[in-house]
């Protein structure tokens, strides 16, 4: 028999628990051909991107560049936003921004007919190495309750504190344009957006404080929500989103960087042990979202490429979605392809005729304004499709040549079913996707000892959720 006979076959061979048989696919079972990129064979069809639709189309043309540069510009022109700089004064320090921000999005949600409340979430953070006096930190928050999943939440980020060389230095200029004005231009823009437009699930769009002295803003936050039980399935900080200067001069402007983490921060070592004996240390939840991000966010419709990185962060350096990582969140970070450290964390001075210091002159307003609608993308896509499968499981009470996986069924209203996809274990990105209808149950024939398999749900028009990596069950 050959080998296309055994794949037609035995492709799509019925559970046999009587409690969730899988119907037949039609078409589904027929082999892949070796192609593109080295895809090797097998079952299923060649993975390809999501294309964006219309509606989605029509909320990256509507992001404005000339709103984006002018919050950065005003942001800047606060003075300082340092954590300790002052939270009283009408014009200039972090209070001022602070009041600016929260005004702008209440703007905001009064055209949103009700769904997006803004709230200023506020606390005392204790004194420590970055912080001389206890001192309280205000996290500016503008949620968008989604209209059929509202449990379901996304969480966007910027970072609106300020600092200059000396991190307890609150009272120097410290405009801080491209560190952090740029990241929360981001979010603002998108959450005017967002405010007029229905998303099934429930989006978080948050200007936090206290990163420069610790990630306090985003860590207090982030317990939050863990305490009330949230359902973050995703979240984005957005850090350093302003330039693609390099300090050598080299520009990419068309380029944003993505970390993605590989073993998750919170996982227990006998969670990372698990992980590891799979050979799951590439496929946590958090690159599972950064793989998402560029299936959705493709130039042809972001003008940019997604780059993604398999680390938590740089070297020396971190943002605030550390502290969803550190709740079990998946989360991934933003930043620009280069960095030009000659302007970051400077103190502002004149030196023979050249400005140095962090200033909006120093900022690309026109690729701020392609990193928004590769957040613009990804959120759209993330609140319309259907929520990431829960509990996947890969059956392991056996030994046989095929593969067995199961799941939880979601409670999308639009739910249409299910797909399989697959790669060979070299492989950094999935490579072939087979369908596999409304079932939790299915088996497939190939090796699981061979390659890699995850579940993602698929709603009626389309829209695909992030793909979830399945733990090993033997029963």
């Amino acid at each position: 028999m050959g080998i296309d006979e055994r794949t037609s076959r035995r492709a799509f061979i019925a559970s046999a628990s009587a409690a969730a048989a899988v119907p037949l696919i039609a078409g589904a079972a027929a082999p892949a051909s070796a192609g593109g990129h080295g895809t090797p064979p097998g079952p299923g069809r060649p993975i390809q991107p999501q294309r964006p639709s219309r509606a989605l189309r029509a909320l990256l043309d509507d992001i404005d560049r000339r709103r984006i540069e002018a919050t950065v510009r005003r942001l800047a022109a606060f003075g300082t936003r340092h954590t300790l700089s002052s939270q009283d004064d009408p014009v200039r320090g972090i209070g001022a921004a602070r009041d600016w921000i929260f005004d702008e999005l209440s703007g905001y949600a009064a055209a949103a007919g009700g769904r997006m409340t803004v709230e200023k979430q506020s606390f005392t953070q204790e004194a420590g190495p970055r912080i001389p006096v206890p001192t309280v930190i205000t996290n500016v928050v503008a949620t968008l309750r989604g209209t059929a999943s509202p449990e379901r939440v996304y969480v966007i980020s910027g970072h609106y504190d300020s600092r200059v060389t000396d991190v307890l230095d609150g009272t120097s200029d410290s405009p801080g344009a491209n560190d952090d004005a740029s990241g929360v231009a981001v979010v603002m823009e998108l959450a005017r957006l967002f405010a007029t437009r229905p998303a099934a699930a429930t989006l978080v769009f948050t200007a936090v404080a206290g990163e420069e002295q610790g990630l306090f803003g985003s860590a207090f936050q982030a317990r939050q929500y863990k305490a009330a039980g949230t359902d973050v399935q995703g979240m984005f900080s957005n850090d350093i989103v302003g330039s693609s200067l390099a300090d050598d001069g080299v520009r990419d402007p068309r380029t944003i960087r993505l970390f993605a983490e590989g073993v998750p921060t919170a996982e227990t070592p006998a969670e990372a042990s698990v992980r590891q004996s799979v050979g799951g240390e590439n496929d946590s939840p958090s690159r599972q979202l950064a793989r998402f991000v560029q299936d959705v966010a493709e130039p042809d419709a972001t003008g940019m490429d997604v780059r993604v990185i398999y680390r938590r962060d740089r070297y020396l350096r971190g943002s605030d979605h550390i502290s969803y990582l550190q709740q079990g969140y998946p989360a991934g970070r933003f930043t620009e392809p280069n960095e030009d450290f000659r302007h970051q964390h400077q103190d502002v001075r004149v030196d023979g005729g050249v400005q140095f210091g962090d200033l909006p002159e120093f900022c690309d307003f026109g690729f701020i304004t392609r990193v928004a609608k590769v957040n613009g993308a990804a959120l759209w896509s993330l609140a319309n499709g259907p929520g990431t499968p829960k509990g996947v499981n890969i059956l392991t009470a056996a030994l046989t040549n095929d593969t067995t996986l199961r799941w939880q069924r979601g409670t999308d209203q639009d739910l249409a079913g299910y797909e399989v996809v697959w790669r060979e274990t070299t492989a950094p990105e999935w490579t072939h996707v087979i369908p596999v209808g409304d079932v939790t149950t299915t088996t497939i024939d190939l090796s699981k000892d061979n390659v890699f398999f995850g579940v993602r749900a698929v709603d009626r028009d389309g829209l695909r959720s992030p793909v979830a990596f399945p733990t090993p069950a033997s029963s």
